[in-house]
Parts: C-alpha cells; structure tokens; sequence
C-alpha cells in the first residue's frame, strides 16, 4: 500500500468536475466517467491518452507515492498530514496554463512560482520521518542513469528525484504522446480548460491520496484545507 500527499481542488471545485470528466475518473469517489467526444477529438482516442493520468487521478505531486516507514501506521500519517495543513497558510499563484512538460500535457502555472516550491519542500521535509526510504529495486525503477547528479541524489535522499530547486508544479492531463498529436491536442485542451486559466489561481487545499495495491488506481483518502490566514494570525 501506498500514499502520496498531492494538491487538488476541492471535490466540489468547479476544475475538479471538469478535470474528472476529461480523465474519465473521480478521484475523489473513484467513479469511472465516461469520456466524451471533444472538438473533434473522439470519445476512444481521448480515452487512451489519458491512461496513466486516469490511474493518479487529477493533482499535482507535493509528496510523491511513498509507503510508511517502519512502526509507522495510518494514524501516525494523518495526524503528520492533519498537522500540516493546520499550520500552512494558503495562498495565490498567478494563474494556470495549458503546457507542455517534457512530452505530455498539463496545466501549469503562468510563470515562475517561488512561493509553490518553498510550498512542496516545506511538505517533503515534514513528511520524511513517516516516509520508508526506497529500495534499490524502487531507485532502479527510477532508471538514474536518465536522471542528473542532483536528481538522483533527490531520488535516494527524498524519494523522489524532482524535488526542491527541481520541482516543477504540474496537473497532468495526457499520457507522453508524440509531437503531431501533442500538436492536435494542446489546443482542444486549451478550449475545454479556458475557464480555468489565465487568472489567480488558489493554493488552498491538500489530499491523502492512497494506492491500495501495485497497480490499483490512487482515490482520495481524505482533503484537508489549508489553515485560514484568520486563523493563522489568531492562533
């Protein structure tokens, strides 16, 4: 069994629906949607490219898929969970954009967000002491020999190799694809999420997500807001 801390809209967020709905699955109930046909891409082909997104469900990683370290139990993680977002303030970033990250698609933040990565290493470092440390077998997986110096220190270090100064917010909504369809399918998804983008965009909530085994797809486990800044400044 597996968890992972990710960044998602709230379950009844106007992006999570539309999200959902062109993934073909609700993370938070798990339901399966049906996909539909979309300015002119069909029903099947969106389908196949949104495999692998499908399975994680809409997010953007802060804490990557981890198990729990060694005498360390679900309540522990909820409680380090729980604790975290009672102590983290939300916040703005400027807005979203639909962009490519190396060879898929997904939404994006409009330029360069410092206050997103001090965000996600702030959460990696909390959440190391319920974190059990790779194997060998896992970093081998990662295939490091595609990956920097920096990064595969990241790898064996936080379980992850695009930590910290590599961190890079993303909501991913496509498979790798090749560049033609890359090319065919940016601009339909630019109209389906133009509702989305281009203006200030809140970082407001987190969720415990949970693969229940090696395969399984990852569903809400629970969502957690961020501590209201009233909240903050009261304490």
């Amino acid at each position: 069994m597996r968890y992972a801390v990710y960044f998602t809209p709230s379950e009844d967020d106007p992006l999570t629906k539309a999200a959902a709905n062109w993934l073909g699955r609700d993370a938070f109930s798990g339901e399966l949607l049906a996909a539909p046909s979309f300015d002119g891409l069909p029903a099947a082909e969106i389908s196949r490219l949104t495999g692998e997104p499908r399975r994680y469900g809409f997010h953007a990683t802060i804490v990557a898929p981890f198990r729990l370290a060694d005498g360390v139990g679900l309540a522990e993680l909820e409680e380090s969970f729980d604790r975290f977002c009672a102590k983290t303030a939300p916040f703005f970033i400027g807005g979203l954009r639909i962009g490519q990250l190396g060879s898929f698609l997904a939404l994006l933040p409009m330029e360069t967000e410092y206050q997103l990565s001090a965000f996600a290493a702030d959460a990696v470092l909390h959440f190391a002491p319920v974190r059990a440390a790779l194997t060998e077998a896992e970093i081998a997986r990662r295939d490091p020999s595609k990956l920097t110096t920096r990064q595969t220190a990241y790898l064996r270090r936080h379980g992850y190799p695009f930590v910290m100064d590599e961190f890079r917010f993303h909501m991913t909504l496509s498979e790798r694809l090749p560049e033609e369809t890359l090319a065919r399918v940016k601009p339909a998804l630019e109209r389906r999420f133009e509702a989305f983008t281009g203006r200030p965009f809140a970082i407001d909530g987190l969720a415990l997500f949970i693969e229940r085994e090696p395969g399984a797809p990852f569903t809400v486990h629970s969502y957690r807001p961020l501590r209201p800044l009233e909240a903050r400044k009261s304490a």
